[in-house]
């Protein structure tokens, strides 16, 4: 994604925001704001931690590799990875350097430029679908794994992401992840209870 000006929707979230374990962060991050240099805007209702070497499910379980060198890196980054060759996945490192500790992006409830996410996703996509998955939200965003190693937390990066006030909903329970085989007992999935842009059946 190209280098622009982008517009800003409350408070960048600072890199302290991260240094926490992936599963500290994710609930904290629901109904953050994640927006893009052409206005595409959307509210993040669903997440899924994934924690290194404790979490066999996690891409960075067996250590650093040259996919998963990033989620090892300073935390704010993307990882953006290629899932069972159909699409692209995005992921905010999480932790201190060296953990290997991130958040997958699930759902957002789209907010701005839908027009934009329609070219990506399709004309005829409804707006309850142009962001509900991992895939469907990363394409609707426009970013691929030229992404990968973005810094969001830079207020020149093309993708920020913002505080605009509304908090976390309380008293928020995890649940179990979803489409893994393993570790799939951890209660390491979040949403926004209630919200139409979750995943189907959350």
């Amino acid at each position: 994604m190209p280098r622009r000006a982008k517009r800003v929707f409350g408070r960048l979230l600072s890199r302290g925001f991260f240094k926490g374990e992936a599963s500290q962060v994710a609930p904290l991050l629901l109904n953050k704001i994640i927006a893009t240099a052409d206005g595409r805007v959307g509210r993040i209702v669903e997440v899924e931690a994934y924690e290194g070497a404790r979490d066999e499910a996690a891409h960075s379980f067996r250590g650093v590799t040259p996919r998963t060198r990033v989620m090892f890196a300073e935390p704010g980054h993307l990882y953006v990875y290629f899932s069972y060759g159909m699409h692209w996945c995005s992921n905010i490192v999480c932790a201190p350097v060296g953990v290997g500790s991130a958040v997958l992006l699930r759902a957002l409830e789209p907010i701005a430029n839908l027009d934009a996410m329609r070219q990506a996703r399709g004309p005829r996509i409804v707006d309850r679908d142009l962001c509900r998955g991992p895939g469907r939200l990363t394409q609707a965003l426009g970013l691929t794994g030229a992404d990968t190693g973005m810094d969001v937390l830079d207020a020149t990066s093309p993708v920020g992401i913002y505080d605009d006030g509304v908090p976390p909903p309380p008293h928020n329970r995890g649940l179990p992840r979803i489409g893994i085989s393993r570790a799939r007992e951890l209660p390491w999935r979040w949403i926004v209870p209630g919200n139409a842009f979750v995943s189907r059946g959350a």
